[in-house]
């Protein structure tokens, strides 16, 4: 990929649909993925208008052409119905803004692909949690997403990272890490390889239940970070769902538990001293509140009741990649220390092991809100 040169950014500038006299263009944002710029444009006594313009990451997103066609699907889905409740479409959901030849990217004479969205105002994204109410939030909003988007046919959306979270194939590419040991670093890592080995059932649980037709594949996120909702300023109100680069075909367990593992842990994701590790039930709850209530009854009984077991599943499928990846020589997470994804591996255990450890709450705290 390498850096954009001033070139490319002003060729990517001029062959958008921009009105109004540049004023400024700076890097934005903290995405590791992609290179975010936002521009401000001046148009006449109107005053500023800002946009976001990125240069999509080809070695993540090898088919960028598919993954601008799923987010133009699905921002026209919720923009119609958005209008129709009576909110904001400008505000609501992100608006692709095309480029001078009608398509939703522009590829620079560098063979790269660049995308623009309209800039949402008055409204921020936080890259952690700053007080409980930002978390649910974020989980009233993730299930209103999924609410909105249950009549959008999801088997028509391209998967842009393929086999994202096939557990099951997942499971499988740990289990050659392992055999290969390229790195000679599985002896030592016995108990955390055992570990992933003893919970083979969890590897299979969703797979086994789509394959028998018990649950419903739905439009999924796959991202589903605090970081990626804005948030309005005035409101404190959680009013869009941002970075749809991971939206595909999915299930929504996925989803509300990757939330989870994220956002209710009570360490930070590489914390080495795992006595500070543990799944925060104050916050699972708060999380489970509010992911239900913006779902309004869009999910089904079986979804539901199997909450607990997405946020399970994904804690563990989190864990087994990186102590995968630490057992190929730490090629895909970036590291910053020896050991870096061994400590990640570890929390992710840890916290798995304490889910199991309080799995009783947790399956009576979503039967408390299921029936709300």
């Amino acid at each position: 990929m390498g850096r954009v040169s001033e070139l490319q950014l002003k060729e990517a500038i001029a062959n958008f649909n921009y009105f109004g006299r540049l004023k400024a263009c700076e890097p934005f944002g903290s995405g590791h993925i992609n290179d975010t710029y936002r521009l401000t444009f001046e148009i006449g006594d109107m005053g500023d208008v800002y946009v976001i313009l990125q240069r999509m990451n080809r070695e993540i997103f090898k088919k960028p052409v598919e993954l601008m066609e799923n987010i133009v699907g699905v921002t026209s889905h919720l923009r119609k119905k958005i209008i129709k409740a009576g909110g904001d479409p400008e505000r609501e959901t992100l608006n692709v803004i095309l480029a001078k030849d009608g398509k939703a990217y522009y590829v620079d004479s560098m063979g790269e692909y660049w995308r623009s969205f309209k800039y949402i105002t008055e409204a921020t994204s936080y890259d952690l949690v700053e007080k409980p109410e930002d978390f649910y939030e974020s989980a009233v909003a993730f299930g209103h997403f999924q609410r909105m988007l249950a009549d959008y046919p999801a088997e028509t959306l391209h998967e842009t990272i393929e086999g994202f979270h096939d557990t099951k194939a997942r499971l499988r590419a740990f289990k050659e890490a392992v055999e290969k040991d390229v790195c000679g670093r599985a002896a030592s890592v016995q108990k955390e390889i055992d570990f992933v080995l003893s919970h083979e059932d969890t590897a299979n649980v969703f797979g086994d239940l789509l394959e028998k037709g018990e649950l419903p594949i739905r439009v999924t996120h796959n991202d589903t970070k605090l970081n990626n909702i804005m948030i309005d300023n005035t409101t404190r109100k959680g009013i869009c769902v941002i970075d749809l680069d991971t939206v595909m075909p999915g299930i929504a367990m996925n989803d509300f538990g990757d939330s989870i593992r994220f956002g209710a842990s009570t360490a930070e994701e590489d914390e080495q001293d795992l006595s500070k590790v543990s799944c925060s039930m104050e916050l699972f709850e708060l999380y489970v509140k509010g992911f239900l209530e913006g779902c309004a009854g869009s999910l089904t009984d079986k979804e539901v009741e199997m909450l607990p077991m997405g946020a399970k599943v994904m804690t563990y499928e989190c864990g087994m990649r990186f102590l995968a990846d630490y057992l190929e020589g730490d090629h895909y997470f970036k590291i910053h220390r020896e050991g870096h994804n061994l400590d990640r591996a570890r929390t992710q255990f840890k916290l798995v092991a304490d889910m199991e450890s309080k799995w009783d709450t947790m399956a009576e705290i979503v039967r408390k809100y299921a029936n709300a």
